[in-house]
């Protein structure tokens, strides 16, 4: 799906947070460089580019280096509080591979973004086995770190937000959630998410392992 004209956007890197097309992340904006950056994205195109740092020692956090690939969102809930700081919920469109940073006048990093690096077309349903190994394994590790999840509400979900909101909110570190980020399909993306969570909950019952990958 290359081909398609650069997007320029403000960069958030945020580690352990990962957005998807179609999915939502709500997020507690209290930096005053990134209150600055939500009130500029209001004003403009309403849009943010969610990527992750690499934990690399630097002495300016604005030339730490950072992953790739991200996603944009876009700003569908907003809530300015008293303090200046600001809760917002982004909606995923397309993930992106930052093309190259962009020197702007703005306290945060600007990049111009490769939106049409991946296909992000509604994905095809995972196979009936894919999905319930998907929900074992959620529900294995869900009673490993003592969670309280209501299942009745996760089996309604679709395959894609099933698997997108475990990537999300499981505690995977920053190099397994990109992984599961940079996943080329839905199925693979489950295949891997099935591997972590079973590396995790393994990990409850002997040494403090975390799922990484190099």
């Amino acid at each position: 799906m290359s081909g398609a004209l650069p997007l320029r956007a403000p960069l958030f890197p945020l580690a352990g947070a990962i957005l998807f097309p179609r999915a939502q992340l709500p997020l507690h904006i209290f930096e005053p460089r990134y209150r600055e950056m939500v009130r500029d994205a209001v004003d403009g195109d309403g849009l943010i580019a969610m990527v992750q740092p690499q934990l690399v020692e630097v002495e300016d956090d604005r030339r730490q280096p950072l992953y790739p690939v991200g996603c944009v969102g876009e700003i569908v809930g907003l809530e300015e509080l008293e303090n200046g700081r600001f809760n917002i919920v982004l909606n995923g469109s397309n993930r992106f591979r930052i093309m190259s940073e962009i020197e702007l006048e703005t306290p945060y990093r600007n990049a111009d973004l490769d939106v049409g690096a991946f296909d992000d077309r509604e994905p095809e349903p995972l196979a009936m086995a894919e999905r319930a190994e998907v929900e074992r394994e959620a529900r294995r590790l869900g009673d490993a770190l003592g969670l309280a999840v209501d299942w009745s509400a996760v089996s309604r979900l679709d395959d894609e937000m099933l698997v997108n909101a475990i990537a999300q909110v499981a505690p995977f570190d920053i190099s397994a959630k990109q992984a599961l980020l940079e996943a080329e399909t839905l199925g693979s993306r489950a295949d891997l998410l099935v591997q972590l969570m079973q590396f995790l909950r393994l990990s409850q019952g002997g040494a403090d392992l975390q799922p990484t990958l190099q």
